[in-house]
């Protein structure tokens, strides 16, 4: 497979799922030819190419983190091997990259340049949320994390729930999964009884997946278990 010179995006699992459940066997042709990858952790990206192709050799591999204890100043020197003419591939730890991540800085360098950049099919949580929630799918923000300071959260969720009436807009946002009870708790104790609120835990795993959607004053009545797990909220007024 001859590859264009471009930064490549490649999703990766969101779960324990079997590869061939969400990640097309185009992505793994691609991966097998790359050389140069930008990850947010060297130790989770090397497991991440064996699963996809265990005859990868990672030795040939060049890897260069791109992660909160990265220098902004340094992204720009991770794309010297696109701009030389190979290709680089961008992996984040789950889902998406430039989604929720840092990936979005070498991508935003690269389309300055006029380098290629091409995206690859694979699992977004925040989109197959949005799929499975029944709210409007057309007209939508993520918000990414909300403020971890109670009072600060509460008025965040008024917020967002005053500006989904006011636009017919989903709101969506994500959690640390140790404080999803206690997000559960402000959004059932802030939200009107009549917004609905939309809960998707554990994405594309085959046993535990669980998206519901429901009114808030039929949460409050029937209540609801998340637990420590990867979640997603979205909330329609």
């Amino acid at each position: 497979m001859n590859l264009q010179a471009a930064l490549y995006l490649i999703p990766t699992n969101i779960s324990e799922a079997p590869f061939a459940d969400f990640f097309p066997q185009g992505n793994i042709e691609v991966i097998r030819e790359i050389k140069h990858f930008i990850v947010e952790n060297i130790r989770t990206a090397r497991r991440f190419l064996k699963k996809c192709d265990p005859s990868i050799d990672i030795s040939q591999i060049t890897f260069y983190e791109l992660n909160g204890h990265t220098d902004p100043k340094d992204v720009s020197s991770y794309l010297q091997p696109l701009r030389d003419g190979n290709s680089v591939g961008i992996m984040s730890e789950a889902g998406c990259p430039g989604v929720a991540d840092p990936g979005a800085l070498p991508v935003s360098i690269a389309q300055k340049e006029g380098l290629k950049v091409i995206p690859l099919c694979g699992p977004s949580s925040i989109l197959m949320s949005l799929m499975a929630s029944g709210m409007n799918g057309q007209h939508f923000a993520f918000n990414g994390y909300l403020p971890v300071d109670i009072k600060e959260r509460e008025r965040k969720i008024r917020e967002l729930e005053q500006l989904s009436i006011k636009h017919d807009m989903t709101q969506i946002f994500i959690e640390t999964p140790y404080r999803n009870s206690k997000m559960m708790e402000s959004l059932l104790k802030i939200l009107r009884p009549d917004t609905l609120l939309c809960v998707a835990s554990e994405i594309t795993d085959p046993l535990r997946e669980k998206i519901v959607t429901r009114r808030v004053d039929d949460w409050r009545k029937e209540g609801y278990e998340i637990g420590k797990c990867p979640a997603i909220f979205l909330i329609h007024g």
